[in-house]
């Protein structure tokens, strides 16, 4: 069984899992809400590491083609309805442009070490450095967006020396280089309690979350989590069909 996959080919063993798993997917072989293999299964099955499958089910699960039940198992989820959004404008040109005071609180600006999911988000090892800032965004007295950004030293290398109370960070990155590509996923999500404190939400809420990447030089050099609450703040477009 451990021939399913060609040890010849150069694609890396882990992309190699995931085009398994999609292809029978696909070909209606696994349908939504089948139970998946478990990883023990998977490694006597296709003769590669457990850290290989963990890595393939954790990019399939972010992708939401899988969705992973702790103690249950992996099973082939629902695919969710996604839409492109035309333009999402920067939540301070918002604020303003509605004929309201912004001000910025800085909770954190800070050098991390990529973990996993931050390692495969930038298309680097585990471990690299990235820069982090945690931002809070008022509309006069009220937290509108908690803003949270992983920043490449190597795009940005004096990030962590702004004062984004008085800079914007959006600004600051486009005045280094405009993005050559753009990535906007929006979850809805319950927050945990310390973003519900942060947004002085009196309980846990839906939430709208945006996830944002942008590509210069075809690297990635930054990743965005938006948090909003779902009572203050929507997105929307308006095009041409």
């Amino acid at each position: 069984m451990s021939q399913i996959l060609d040890k010849t080919k150069t694609v890396a063993r882990y992309e190699q899992v995931k085009a398994f798993i999609i292809e029978r997917i696909d070909c209606g072989e696994w349908k939504v809400g089948h139970r998946l293999p478990s990883e023990h299964e998977f490694v006597e099955q296709l003769g590669v590491s457990r850290m290989t499958i963990h890595r393939a089910l954790r990019e399939l699960t972010a992708d939401g083609i899988v969705r992973r039940a702790q103690g249950v198992g992996t099973f082939v989820a629902q695919p969710a309805k996604r839409v492109e959004l035309l333009e999402i404008r920067d939540i301070i040109d918002d604020i303003v442009a509605s004929g309201h005071q912004h001000r910025a609180e800085v909770i954190a600006i800070e050098t991390v070490r990529a973990d996993s999911d931050l390692a495969t988000a930038f298309e680097q090892r585990p471990g690299a450095r990235l820069f982090r800032s945690l931002i809070v965004h008022y509309e006069d007295d009220l937290p509108l967006q908690l803003e949270e950004r992983y920043v490449s030293p190597h795009f940005a290398p004096d990030y962590l020396e702004q004062d984004f109370t008085r800079i914007n960070p959006h600004r600051h990155l486009y005045g280094i280089a405009g993005p050559e590509e753009i990535e906007h996923v929006v979850f809805a999500v319950t927050p945990p309690q310390h973003i519900c404190d942060l947004l002085q939400l009196q309980k846990p809420e839906a939430c709208l979350q945006l996830m944002r990447r942008t590509w210069v030089e075809g690297r990635v050099v930054m990743k965005g989590i938006f948090t909003y609450s779902g009572n203050r703040y929507s997105f929307g477009g308006r095009y041409r069909p």
